[in-house]
């Protein structure tokens, strides 16, 4: 097989079909994607071909060869302007790429030749700082990213904001599949990218006008699938065609020779702070990211190793667990400072190690705390810096690219592939299967037979494609003796509750002559006994090439999915318990309210949007006058009746961004962020004077009208504070002239 590899690499022997690609709402052909295939033979089927050279070392090559392939076969089939050519680039090869070489065969087409490059999420974690930069050079040649299986893993929806393609690939179980919770998720990260930067979504797999309709409900404007035309040489002639009109191209992104720091726009305030403030902002930025969850980023500079100290690698820990992707860089620091969290050195350089940054991106939170160290001496807690936390998307993308873009690749990623050519030339010699006789074939039953795998082999060229072979392992899974199954298709093993999603792509599979490996429920025996079987299916093919058989290898792996099926209700239980234990931390369980503790949060983050957009921040507190003698008369059952509906009429004489919360007993506390620092003071005691005038108005309770009413004392961050504790205390001050005067 190696030979016929060199033949394939050394003449050229691979040859690119053509998938359509539909506007939806036209059904015009608007692209075309190149799909690889070798020659006629073992090599044919794309995933055989890339198997064989990634296990020889020489993916680049055959990726290099099928891009060409690719290009020189749109050229030649006339997939040209208004039509667009799709191209992947395996992500194993991202910093070998080279893409220039194409430039070549591009400069010489006969008429434009428009290109969007296909980049997997498996890039992403492998190899991150390396799909920044193919993507850098992607939109240097001037052509469109396309971002595939979206949807796969979540590590797609968190490096959306960075990659910014302009086409969003979903996932085919996302049409396929019946909505849940998961493909909500999902569809509401990548609509929120669509609209705001006008990014197209495409669906593949439709196969059925179900699958249409499913495709425009989730936000999709394009589609590929079955339904408009299967992979062939040349263009689908049966469909009108049109232009592919894709977002304007985004700005120039950061890379290793500029900051986060540096990324902060001309003119943007800037505050001094010593480090010890830096930790707890860099801290609070961590939570909210945790809050996100699986599609945050979170990208982090430490200057030195000694500074990612115990307590640090117990955080990032378990931000690894809990977000997407976790990086850390600083001198001295390796490729993976803990698991899950990847790192790099820094250089003497690099202007990197004179910051302190930390950066949160997802598809609906962008925050960075960047900061430039002072050189002061002394104390390391006291150290002094210079500071900005900012919201603003574009600036938190290219401070989060401009780390990502240094983070080094995974060491083990070379080591693995050493092992496995060291495996594979140490292996032991197989007999020729070219060699037949009564020796190899004795050979070959009684390593089937002893096997604990079930193996089977289905005659495709017959009818119903029957089983034809099955070893005695397969008897005992399936239940049945030999004489029972054979010349019997494998669908006797499924049940009512088998997922159909993967019995179809089973299908697809043996439809295209590929591999395909898939987990299913099927039964066993007379009793219907439940199992979870592990399937393995390889093609088999003949002399010319033609598929005629499948080999099927399968694994009873219950007790494993019954565990992985434990382990996520556990991990579910969990996350429900951390929200409620997070509920009662931080929300007052009378009013559900926020409690102190969380408006603390939530008017210091307002506090700092403020000092970087100009605004300003209103407190009030308020305290209720009466309140206790309706206690007293009436129960504290009925007091408590009175708290909540108090509550909600603060909350009705709010604005939707102003926030309120219940300090304990009769007070409360009411944040009005986003003022006009010229009219704070004015605004301030308008919202006092109505809240007071709510409150005032008899409420029905017991059978009995109860009056109470409120002293309420503001300040602002304009006049009399910049921070919460300042606010609380000149607004408590003021409450209590306020009583005075009333009492």
């Amino acid at each position: 097989m190696s030979s016929t590899l060199d033949e394939i690499l050394t003449g050229g022997g691979v040859r690119s079909v053509f998938q359509p690609i539909v506007d939806l709402d036209s059904g015009a052909v608007v692209a075309y994607e190149a799909l690889a295939r070798g020659p006629v033979g073992p090599l044919q089927a794309p995933d055989t071909l890339f198997t064989v050279a990634r296990s020889a070392g020489r993916l680049g090559e055959l990726d290099a060869l099928c891009r060409s392939a690719a290009f020189r076969g749109a050229v030649a089939e006339g997939l040209l302007a208004p039509l667009t050519v799709f191209v992947n680039v395996e992500p194993e090869v991202l910093d070998t790429a080279p893409l220039e070489e194409l430039l070549t065969i591009a400069d010489g087409a006969p008429a434009e030749l428009r290109v969007v490059v296909e980049i997997t999420e498996r890039a992403i974690a492998a190899r991150p700082a390396e799909l920044l930069a193919t993507v850098q050079r992607i939109r240097e040649i001037g052509w469109g990213l396309a971002l595939d299986d979206v949807g796969a893993d979540s590590m797609s929806l968190a490096f959306m904001p960075l990659l910014q393609p302009d086409v969003v690939k979903l996932d085919l179980r996302l049409v396929q599949d019946r909505p849940g919770p998961e493909v909500a998720e999902i569809m509401n990260a990548v609509n929120a990218y669509a609209e705001r930067t006008g990014a197209l979504v495409l669906a593949e797999g439709i196969e059925t006008q179900a699958h249409v309709v499913q495709a425009l409900a989730l936000g999709a404007t394009l589609g590929q699938g079955w339904l408009f035309g299967r992979p062939q040489p040349g263009p689908a002639g049966h469909l009108p065609t049109a232009e592919l009109v894709l977002p304007a191209v985004p700005a120039g992104t950061p890379g290793t020779d500029v900051s986060p720091f540096a990324c902060l726009p001309a003119g943007t305030p800037l505050r001094r702070s010593p480090k010890l403030l830096l930790i707890e902002l860099s801290k609070q930025l961590e939570r909210h990211a945790m809050r996100v969850g699986e599609t945050a980023v979170v990208a982090a500079t430490f200057q030195d190793a000694r500074h990612f100290t115990p307590s640090t690698v117990g955080r990032y820990r378990e931000l690894a667990a809990r977000t997407g992707f976790v990086c850390a860089l600083g001198e001295g620091l390796p490729a993976e400072p803990l698991p899950g969290v990847r790192g790099a050195t820094l250089a003497d350089t690099d202007q990197v190690r004179g910051e302190w940054d930390l950066a949160v991106l997802s598809p609906h939170f962008s925050a960075a705390l960047l900061a430039r160290d002072l050189g002061d001496e002394g104390p390391d807690m006291e150290r002094m810096f210079e500071y900005a936390v900012t919201y603003d998307r574009t600036t938190v993308a290219r401070a989060a690219h401009a780390l990502v873009a240094r983070v080094a690749p995974r060491a083990e990623r070379t080591v693995g592939q050493m092992q496995q050519r060291t495996a594979a030339s140490t292996a032991p010699r197989l007999p020729d299967p070219t060699v037949t006789g009564p020796a190899v074939e004795g050979l070959l039953h009684r390593a089937l037979a002893a096997t604990t795998s079930g193996v089977v082999i289905v005659d495709l060229l017959a009818p119903d494609q029957p089983l034809v072979y099955v070893n005695r392992a397969f008897e005992e899974l399936s239940g049945a003796p030999r004489e029972e199954v054979l010349g019997r298709n494998c669908r006797f093993l499924q049940t009512g509750d088998t997922d159909l999603a993967a019995v179809a792509r089973i299908r697809e599979a043996i439809k295209d002559g590929r591999e395909c490996r898939e987990t299913l429920l099927n039964h066993r025996g007379p009793q219907r006994t439940p199992w979870w079987n592990e399937l393995h299916l390889a093609p088999v093919t003949d002399a010319s090439g033609r598929v005629v058989q499948y080999i099927g290898v399968q694994n009873d792996v219950t007790a494993r999915v019954e565990a992985e099926r434990s382990l996520a209700r556990e991990q579910d239980r969990t996350r429900q318990y951390l929200a409620r234990i997070e509920q009662l931390a931080y929300t007052d369980p009378l009013t559900n309210l926020p409690n102190r503790r969380r408006l603390q949060e939530q008017v210091e983050l307002a506090l700092w949007e403020a000092a970087a957009g100009g605004t300003a921040v209103g407190l009030l507190f308020v305290d209720l006058d009466g309140f206790k003698a309706v206690n007293d008369r009436l129960g504290h059952a009925a007091g408590d009746e009175l708290l909540v509906t108090i509550s909600q009429r603060l909350r009705a004489g709010l604005r939707r961004t102003d926030l309120l919360a219940r300090l304990g007993g009769d007070e409360f506390l009411v944040a009005l962020p986003g003022l006009d620092p010229h009219a704070a003071a004015a605004e301030a005691d308008r919202v006092a004077s109505h809240l007071a005038e709510l409150v005032g108005a008899p409420v029905p309770l017991r059978g009995v009208d109860v009056q109470v009413g409120a002293s309420i004392g503001w300040a602002t961050s304009q006049d009399d504070g910049a921070d919460f504790a300042g606010l609380l205390h000149c607004a408590d001050q003021r409450m209590y002239q306020v009583k005075q005067l009333v009492g």
